[in-house]
């Protein structure tokens, strides 16, 4: 009896490795499939990467931009990359805050926002 796994212990165990399993492989996937500044032929755009996509070119003429629906396609949350000469000089916080000012109508419809801007030189 003694070293033995209770019930309650086990069936909780069981559900953790249930849970993490796939999600650690859906995470791997995804990071790897979306290594490319562009998307392939396989990926499609959706309507909210596209939108997005038009805004920051415009705004910004970005040497690198990614823009992924990382939600599975529902569209409430995204992963942005952006390099700019815009960001030139401007700390971390000041280059976000323009970016969110661009997407403000964007932002308004989604849940979560994961961004990343560069300085180009």
């Amino acid at each position: 009896m003694f070293g033995s796994i209770t019930t309650a212990a086990r069936s909780t165990l069981a559900r953790r490795s249930a849970l993490s399993a796939p999600l650690r492989s859906l995470t791997t996937t995804r990071m790897v499939a979306n290594t490319t500044a562009a998307p392939s032929q396989e990926e499609q755009v959706t309507a909210g990467e596209q939108k997005i996509r038009e805004i920051l070119t415009a705004k910004f003429n970005p040497a690198v931009l990614k823009v992924q629906d990382v939600s599975g396609g529902c569209g409430s949350f995204y992963a942005i990359q952006l390099s700019s000469k815009e960001f030139k000089g401007m700390s971390t916080v000041k280059a976000h805050r323009l970016v969110n000012s661009e997407l403000k109508d964007v932002i308004k419809d989604i849940h979560g926002l994961q961004l990343r801007t560069v300085a180009e030189d």
